[in-house]
């Protein structure tokens, strides 16, 4: 009786693995595609509903499915899971947008408690809105920076591996090895995709899609031509990388000699702001008269009746708008190109 019972036991299991390769063979390039994509990207379109079908797999909470279900339809978080990205954030479209709305809330709350007005809160509703994407802005130059500033190095790096006999995803594998971050995780993840079958040509579009740098493109572009072409690759390679360096040079000493105008911009186009918001805290009633005049037509303030006077918001728009201006002419005289 027990040796039928483990007879039939594995006549079970030989028929559920049999079935099981069955229909992985018939899946075929789709399946390879899915599993690649979990690394680099979908190698091909991907429908609407396999993404959903994997992230609800991966387990996401149901506000988080929800939302992404919402911005996938309305086409919202197009352009910007590639900010997330180039920003090196962990975070989920969804969740961006879910930071976005309590950033909103908390700021907009914070206007209420401070001002007690209404005008301020919806002003904060506003900077509420912008304050994560001015925080992924910030870290994407951060990034960038960085990037390029090691870049030099990296390519000189490489260069040298060529020279010392390594090929070029030998070379680029010591550059993930020997260099910091950000370049460091880059450049292993280009290893890693063309470690699991995608082309090189591929590879480094992706690169340049996460790092949007000129000099990196460049790089790219002379791998690329001597692939079709042929050449002296670490030749090519070590002439970009000293071309680089000396941009970098160059501009770290524009940037000390524009220092001091770039400070005195922000601090010319912040100080006014600032000195309202905090006179408005202080004393609402003094900074409050130029825009709410309501004892010049007999009516009691303390009714909670508002004036509104357009000669004070035409004078704070046309104060703003040229802070805004001078700052922009600040910025674009001292942004040197090299």
């Amino acid at each position: 009786m027990g040796i039928w019972l483990v007879i039939a036991v594995l006549v079970i299991l030989s028929i559920s693995v049999f079935t099981a390769g069955i229909v992985v063979s018939r899946q075929g390039d789709a399946a390879t595609q899915e599993r690649l994509g979990q690394f680099v990207g979908s190698l091909s379109d991907v429908d609407q509903d396999d993404n959903r079908t994997r992230r609800a797999k991966a387990g996401p909470s149901a506000l988080t499915q929800s939302l992404e279900q919402v911005i996938e339809e309305r086409g919202l978080g197009k352009n910007l899971a590639t900010d997330l990205a180039r920003a090196d954030l962990k975070i989920t479209v969804a969740e961006f947008w879910a930071l976005t709305i309590i950033s909103m809330i908390l700021v907009a709350g914070l206007g209420w408690l401070v001002y007690g007005s209404f005008v301020l809160p919806l002003a904060g509703l506003v900077l509420g809105f912008f304050l994560p994407k001015i925080y992924v802005r910030i870290r994407q130059r951060r990034r960038l920076k960085a990037f390029n500033d090691q870049l030099g190095d990296g390519i000189t790096l490489m260069a040298n591996g060529l020279r010392a006999g390594y090929s070029l995803l030998q070379a680029m594998e010591s550059v993930s090895r020997e260099m910091p971050d950000p370049m460091a995780i880059e450049f292993r993840r280009v290893v890693q995709e063309i470690g699991l079958g995608v082309d090189n040509e591929r590879a480094f579009n992706n690169l340049l899609r996460r790092v949007p740098s000129t000099d990196l493109d460049m790089m790219v572009t002379a791998i690329n031509v001597q692939q079709e072409v042929g050449g002296n690759l670490s030749e090519i390679l070590e002439i970009i990388g000293f071309v680089i360096r000396e941009r970098i040079r160059i501009k770290g000493e524009i940037q000390v000699l524009t220092a001091q105008g770039q400070l005195s911009g922000y601090i010319i186009s912040g100080l006014p702001v600032a000195l309202g918001l905090i006179l408005f805290a202080m004393n609402q009633e003094y900074i409050g008269r130029m825009v709410f005049t309501c004892e010049s037509r007999g009516i009691d303030v303390e009714a909670g009746e508002l004036c509104s006077q357009p000669c004070g918001w035409i004078m704070i728009g046309i104060a703003l708008l040229g802070i805004a201006t001078g700052f922009y002419a600040i910025q674009r005289i001292v942004d040197i190109d090299v």
